[in-house]
């Protein structure tokens, strides 16, 4: 006989939020109770009182020997879980717990259906691609790191602009004044790149985005660049503000006059699991709740409700659900 290695899915959870915590307990009991092992940091372990669990303290290893990362919380707590999973390759599902929760799979309402799903390993897996982030000062190498969504050049005081230096491919773009530069992959445009005005780019589309933030010049507009293209970002030497480079919100350096941010396409990407068919079209509606029938449209369903409720009990409908009838040019039954 074979004793077959256990099958392991990493819980991540924001254990600063108390239903964070009731998801946990209830996904841990449907895990455990299909025969999977769960695995929990250590430093999540004691807020959550699991049993049986697999504790780990070192977050490199965390994923190591792990088929799943299960993520419970908002869209910081998926790229917190993002960190601890590329190194290994390891897929991230999101459950989400927050707001608009863009990066994650599942509402928490869907626990059960989500848990069922890695329970049978019916989900899917997208590879989403990263930046790799150089910070560069007369040459030298001062910082590295990598982002999923975005790395962002910001002002480090509130009264002092940046002037920033722009190139692609070494050749240099245009100079502005600026609150900062927004750097984003297909995935993040959806986040602090939609925010400042970027746009939303179909995570199937591999391409880099630049945007420019409150920038003081005629030529400020996002810029969408080849994957293959490497941005630069230079602190003008000449000007003696300071700048503060962050990923994902969560990796942050100080940037000193003079210094270079370089990104380019990161070798490794992060894969998420996806437990649903639908396009990213669809998923676009729901998270931001997009009016696509408008103002026009619901001006429409008013007057076939008025119509339909206004008909006879032997009056037949027609396709649209309104009642068969001559109508007059703007659509109004006649009386």
């Amino acid at each position: 006989m074979v004793e077959h290695e256990p099958r392991r899915v990493l819980l991540v959870t924001h254990t600063g939020r108390e239903q964070a915590v009731e998801v946990a307990r209830d996904a841990h009991r449907l895990l455990t109770g299909a025969g999977l092992l769960v695995r929990l940091l250590a430093d999540e372990a004691e807020a959550l009182k699991l049993d049986p669990v697999e504790l780990v303290d070192d977050h490199e290893k965390a994923a190591l020997d792990v088929e799943l990362i299960m993520v419970l919380g908002g869209d910081g707590s998926i790229l917190r879980g993002a960190e601890l999973a590329r190194p290994h390759g390891t897929p991230v599902l999101g459950v989400n717990l927050g707001h608009v929760g863009f990066l994650a799979e599942a509402e928490v309402d869907d626990l059960e259906r989500i848990v069922q799903v890695v329970i049978d390993r019916s989900y899917t897996v997208e590879e989403r691609m990263t930046l790799a982030v150089d910070v560069r000062l007369d040459g030298e190498l001062i910082f590295d790191t990598w982002a999923l969504n975005e790395a962002s050049v910001e002002k480090a005081a509130r009264e002092r602009m940046l002037e920033v230096m722009v190139e692609v491919d070494d050749r240099p773009l245009s100079r502005w004044g600026c609150d900062g530069v927004v750097v984003a992959t297909p995935t993040g445009s959806t986040a602090y790149s939609f925010s400042a005005g970027g746009p939303i780019v179909w995570p199937e589309v591999e391409a880099i985005l630049m945007v420019p933030l409150s920038a003081h010049a005629l030529f400020s507009r996002p810029i969408v660049v080849a994957p293959t293209s490497q941005l630069s970002i230079e602190l003008v030497p000449s000007w003696h503000g300071r700048g503060v480079l962050w990923c994902d919100g969560r990796r942050m350096v100080e940037v000193p006059p003079g210094a270079e941010i370089q990104v380019r396409r990161g070798k490794r990407p992060v894969r998420l699991a996806r437990a649903h068919e639908a396009p990213f079209t669809d998923r676009l509606v729901a998270k931001f709740d997009l009016p696509v029938l408008g103002w026009r449209g619901a001006a429409e369903r008013k007057r076939n409700g008025e119509a339909n409720g206004n008909s006879n009990s032997s009056g037949q409908r027609d396709g649209d659900g309104t009642t068969n009838g001559q109508r007059d040019s703007d659509g109004q039954q006649e009386t």
